[in-house]
């Protein structure tokens, strides 16, 4: 996803079994409608943005509903036909068009990415596009690096803002394959490849294509923000203290997102998994076919080519997420039952992977294995004494000493933040969950040496192990000799530090 905020958690309805059949007619029952916006239940009213659902089944759309306003100035609830940016769910478009290029044989899996991309600086091995799709490269997210530049959403950023940061970094995360981590500069350097091996640029390259071969003739990579786009939801996020603001963004980039479309239209893509137009049934089998780290070790996460490949609840599932700006966007396909489910939101507080596992609870109930471990509705509350909540508070890092954890004892749970903040409730006395959707999943054991250590998942797209080093307490005086003024040339950027009440200030200058 390309950005990540607040997620919401949703109504999850577990244990209703109710036949619905899948094959045939595609319609779902009245009962079982109801229960699916029940779902969305918190939703659909006319004083705040909401999410439009399609439920796919047997290549039809068995329900299509708004829940929601399109636009709060305007009055104009959400349809099945709003438009919305989908954010990282756009992948699978820039990856299927690399895979297209592949089959016209002007390119390879394996080629170095240097072939394309000169400028591009020489890590300690080379770079392919296979590790592009796959989030195996290393390679620093941009999107981050151009927030530590001080560039904001509504700031107009572009292709050469983007691929002068990238190129300007003198090294890798991590050695290129060995690891997987999911970084949005692959995926715009793709659609770098494509415009210079096709000679389009991606959005016209997947335009003629994709999108006008299956019929998505509104669906386009949006790279330009003056774009007027007939039916577009406006993206919003909650202010404190309530109401809502307008969250939309002037960045042009595309490849890593940037694709606009409605659920309706994404029916047609949907079903091309299953009687391909565009492509054909080897070109799919391998799109779909998880990745492997250069040791020949799975990609923990299930990750393919744009996709997650993963089970839910017993059952095969192919998915992916998107967040930009204030959209927020799922596509969640049950290719064994021929069922998906489509959910695009304009709130940044929505989770819509969520919803879309919460509406196939509803409608695949009898073919669902038990959930995984969670604390269920109406359930006892699991409570803890404080001094056991207390004896899991730290700082926790990675192995790389990269990614860093805080946890602190809350007054019935866990405080967990990793660059946001999130809550976590106990299940038992070493797992806790919660977090953005209820999708995080935290727990303890001992790290052998009298430690602590902490596994950590957020839905697909974080799997890390952390383990608890010791805090510096560091003294003012301390502080004072990292003050000053410093220059980044990666980032082409300026800071001053200064101590502000016993604390480190960053500024921009």
């Amino acid at each position: 996803m390309r950005a990540l905020r607040r997620l919401s958690t949703p109504v999850v309805l577990l244990g209703v079994v109710l036949h619905v059949p899948l094959a045939g007619q595609a319609k779902l029952s009245d009962s079982v409608r109801s229960r699916v916006d029940q779902v969305f239940a918190d939703l659909d009213r006319r004083d705040r943005p909401g999410c439009a659902l399609a439920v796919y089944l047997n290549g039809q759309i068995a329900y299509e509903r708004g829940y929601g306003m399109a636009s709060l100035e305007l009055g104009v609830p959400i349809s099945p036909a709003s438009f919305f940016d989908i954010g990282s769910t756009s992948k699978q478009f820039a990856a299927f068009s690399i895979f297209l290029l592949k089959n016209d044989g002007k390119l390879s899996l394996s080629d170095d990415v240097r072939k394309y991309i000169p400028e591009l600086p020489r890590y300690d091995k080379p770079i392919t596009i296979r590790h592009l799709l796959q989030h195996t490269s290393g390679l620093r997210d941009y999107n981050g690096l151009l927030a530590l530049a001080g560039h904001a959403f509504e700031d107009y950023t572009t292709d050469d803002d983007a691929l002068d940061i990238i190129t300007r970094q003198k090294a890798v995360n991590y050695p290129v394959g060995t690891a997987w981590s999911y970084t949005n500069t692959g995926f715009f350097l793709l659609s770098t490849i494509i415009k210079r091996v096709s000679g389009k640029t991606l959005r016209e390259f997947a335009q003629q294509r994709i999108f006008d071969p299956l019929g998505m003739r509104a669906t386009h990579f949006h790279d330009d923000h003056k774009m007027i786009v007939a039916g577009r939801a406006t993206a919003y996020t909650e202010k404190d203290g309530g109401g809502w603001e307008i969250e939309m963004s002037n960045w042009d980039q595309t490849g890593d997102g940037a694709v606009n479309t409605s659920v309706e239209d994404l029916l047609r893509w949907d079903e091309n998994f299953y009687q391909p137009k565009v492509g054909d049934a080897a070109l799919l089998r391998e799109f779909l076919e998880p990745g492997k780290l250069d040791t020949g070790a799975p990609i923990e996460s299930g990750y393919a080519h744009g996709l997650f490949v993963d089970t839910y609840r017993g059952l095969r599932r192919v998915h992916h997420g998107g967040a930009w700006a204030g959209y927020r966007a799922g596509l969640t396909r049950f290719p064994d039952q021929h069922f998906t489910v489509a959910c695009l939101c304009n709130y940044a507080a929505a989770n819509p992977d969520e919803f879309a596992n919460a509406v196939a609870d509803v409608v695949l109930a009898d073919k669902l294995a038990a959930p995984p471990l969670v604390a269920p509705s109406g359930a006892a509350k699991v409570v803890l004494p404080h001094d056991d909540l207390k004896a899991k508070e730290g700082l926790y890092v990675d192995s790389a000493g990269t990614a860093f954890l805080e946890i602190k004892a809350t007054e019935d749970g866990l405080s967990a933040n990793q660059g946001f903040e999130f809550q976590l409730r106990p299940v038992t006395a070493a797992v806790f969950q919660g977090g953005p959707g209820g999708v995080a999943h935290l727990e303890f054991t001992p790290d052998g040496r009298g430690g602590m250590r902490a596994r950590l998942e957020i839905g697909a797209f974080l799997k890390e192990t952390v383990t608890r080093i010791p805090r510096w307490e560091p003294r003012v005086a301390e502080l004072r000799e990292y003050v000053g003024k410093y220059h980044s040339a990666e980032l082409d950027a300026t800071y001053t530090v200064a101590v502000d009440q016993g604390k480190l200030v960053v500024r921009w200058v």
